[in-house]
């Protein structure tokens, strides 16, 4: 499930081996960007930057264009080696961009754009963010004043969710995130403190960081997908059920989450 920190991890890796070069090879395997000419429009254009902010990717190259990449809940980013085994068939790829031995490759992408660079400094999609949660720094005080604006009555586990309060969290680290504090991610927003929601946001920070330097392998997985489970902490079974209108699975101890 890609949140702030897969896209973070994605962004440093293909600025590693991408930036300011100009792809060799650039493919659009997918029959929906069959007609947008992506390969004759960015021909001849380095790389300049990978950026990433929130759950969204702009790859911006020479001369103001810019790939603008959302994977929602089944896009994946890859970058490796030429030649390297793939988890997913090549007949699935939207975006191939090959310079030397390396590849980069867009799996699966609900939302792959080219846009002129401004336009990403003006849409509302990405105007209206909140903060990144792995931004190089990052406002408290911004935060909290967007937080409290929003529904007193909304649980906090669905308002970490809201992207216009701050930007990258998703399902997972919502779920660790509350357990690891021990708040319980159904509690109002009127009944939770500004000093409990900045411990949350700060172990977000935290943890999301050394994920998107690590990678996957670094979440952790105390009581995500876990239903059933006896709690790691107080051995009660954890619980999982739909939150928020968009009904996201939450995972949850009910006995020593208040």
């Amino acid at each position: 499930m890609p949140e702030g920190d897969t896209i973070h991890h994605a962004a440093a890796r293909i600025g590693e081996v991408l930036a300011g070069r100009v792809p060799e090879r650039i493919l659009t395997p997918n029959a929906r960007h069959r007609y947008d000419r992506w390969p004759e429009r960015l021909a001849g254009r380095a790389l300049r930057s990978a950026d990433p902010l929130g759950k969204h990717l702009f790859l911006r190259f020479e001369g103001g264009l810019t790939l603008h990449s959302h994977l929602r809940m089944t896009g994946l980013w890859r970058v490796a080696r030429v030649g390297e085994p793939e988890r997913r068939s090549r007949r699935r790829a939207w975006l191939v961009l090959g310079a030397g031995e390396w590849e980069v490759v867009e799996f699966d992408g609900p939302v792959l754009e080219l846009m002129p660079d401004a336009r990403t400094r003006t849409d509302p999609r990405f105007t209206a963010l909140g903060q990144d949660v792995l931004g190089e720094s990052f406002d408290e005080a911004r935060f909290l004043a967007r937080l409290r604006a929003d529904d007193p009555g909304r649980g906090v586990g669905d308002a970490l969710l809201e992207q216009r309060i701050v930007a990258g969290i998703g399902n997972v680290w919502k779920a660790e995130t509350c357990f690891a504090a021990g708040v319980d991610p159904w509690r109002p927003l009127s009944r939770v403190s500004d000093d409990e929601v900045l411990t949350l946001v700060r172990f977000c920070r935290e943890r999301m960081a050394e994920s998107a330097r690590r990678g996957w392998s670094a979440r952790p997985r105390t009581v995500y997908g876990r239903a059933g489970e006896p709690c790691p902490r107080c051995g009660a079974p954890i619980r999982g059920r739909g939150q928020g209108e968009n009904n996201r699975q939450t995972f949850w101890c009910p006995a020593c989450q208040v």
